[in-house]
């Protein structure tokens, strides 16, 4: 079996929930880091085998394909095919285990993997109730009672199961704006993102969403939407936001032929399920997955990235698995930077990259939780 690796990746920043990339359709914003990865790797795009592409919200100015229209947009060869994926919010993360999984077994030589989602022009939800029927069935509502699924209920369950305290959710989402804003101050950000030229010549360079001025204080006046007497709120919530990310796959042979030096490994990919009522629980027993089939320990990740759906997910997660607190999210995640749904997988295995490469860290692990009770885990080996 040949090995998969990762030579580049790259993202926009992420834009706030009718921020300034609200501007950029989501064809375009995915354009732009296909172009972006590229001009960095001075690669002929006619070489990609394949695109793969993430997105959740496929309607609108996401139907018809956005994977296959980004590679037009980019100007890319009509050569160059695109597909597009949903594995809910995982669904970037799954185009890299897709795009890895095609480079290994030889299918393809060079995949492209990605994903994108404009969340202030294709809202959450769009695509539910357009007058075509309503999604899951008579036969999913009869297995579970009727119940309506909703990951804000479920993290309000797990807040209840694993007795955490509104406190320690308002703490942990203070956490991860420090951290971001220590990451942008640091520069940490800026070799991951290609800023995008706005139509009225701005460009945007940096992530939107983190709140540098939050307190404690202000994080305990929010109302619990969830339940009345609950704990989740929106400041311990992903934020909704706008971006795209894309990551260039191929074998190290293949990359020594177009003189491109890989970053790291993809070593072990897998996929999990658990209860999709309580929904968010999956990143534990994907992790547990990725681990043994590794043959690596948790002391043995040196760099943890966990989506941050809601402030309960990566608390609980670090429950059950004991990995280092230390280790978590040192760039923050998307309670401050965002979580643009279908690109998220991408920016956050963007994110993972930057940290192994900047920390000498040999051992990656990514993990979020998706819409079904799913989760990707994707372990990482720094070259």
């Amino acid at each position: 079996m040949r090995e998969a690796v990762i030579v580049e990746a790259v993202r926009t920043p992420m834009g706030r929930r009718r921020g300034a990339l609200s501007e950029v359709h989501p064809v375009d914003l995915s354009a732009h880091v296909l172009r972006a990865l590229a001009d960095r790797t001075g690669l002929d795009p006619a070489v990609v085998d394949d695109v793969v592409w993430g997105c959740v919200s496929q309607v609108g100015e996401q139907a018809i394909n956005v994977g296959r229209n980004a590679v037009l947009a980019a100007g890319w060869p009509e050569s160059v095919p695109g597909t597009t994926v949903d594995r809910q919010c995982g669904s970037s993360q799954q185009a890299v285990h897709f795009a890895a999984a095609a480079v290994a077994s030889g299918q393809c030589d060079v995949v492209v993997a990605g994903g994108v989602e404009s969340m202030s022009r294709v809202p959450m939800g769009s695509s539910v109730g357009s007058g075509v029927g309503m999604p899951f069935g008579p036969l999913v509502s009869e297995r579970y009672d009727g119940v309506v699924f909703n990951q804000g209920v479920g993290a309000e369950m797990m807040v209840r199961r694993w007795g955490l305290s509104r406190r320690q959710l308002d703490e942990y989402s203070l956490g991860s704006h420090a951290k971001a804003a220590a990451a942008q101050d640091a520069g940490a950000f800026e070799a991951e993102i290609a800023p995008v030229p706005l139509p009225d010549g701005r460009v945007v360079s940096a992530d939107e969403g983190m709140r540098r001025d939050t307190t404690l204080e202000a994080l305990a006046g929010l109302r619990t939407p969830f339940a009345e007497d609950g704990a989740v709120t929106a400041g311990s919530s992903s934020q909704i936001s706008d971006g795209a990310a894309a990551l260039l796959v191929t074998t190290p042979e293949k990359a020594a032929e177009l003189g491109l030096t890989p970053l790291v490994r993809v070593h072990t990919a897998v996929v999990a399920a658990a209860d999709p009522v309580i929904m968010l629980t999956a990143p534990i027993p994907a992790t547990e997955r990725a681990l043994k089939r590794s043959g690596l320990a948790i002391g043995d990740i040196g760099a943890f990235e966990v989506n941050e759906a809601f402030a309960p997910v990566p608390l609980v997660w670090l429950a059950e698995t004991g990995a280092d607190p230390a280790t978590l999210n040192a760039r923050g995640g998307a309670i401050a930077l965002g979580h643009p749904l279908g690109g998220s997988g991408g920016r956050i295995m963007t994110t993972l990259v930057y940290r192994m490469r900047d920390g000498r860290i040999r051992y990656g692990l990514q993990t979020m939780c998706e819409g079904g009770g799913m989760a990707n885990a994707t372990v990482l080996e720094l070259l």
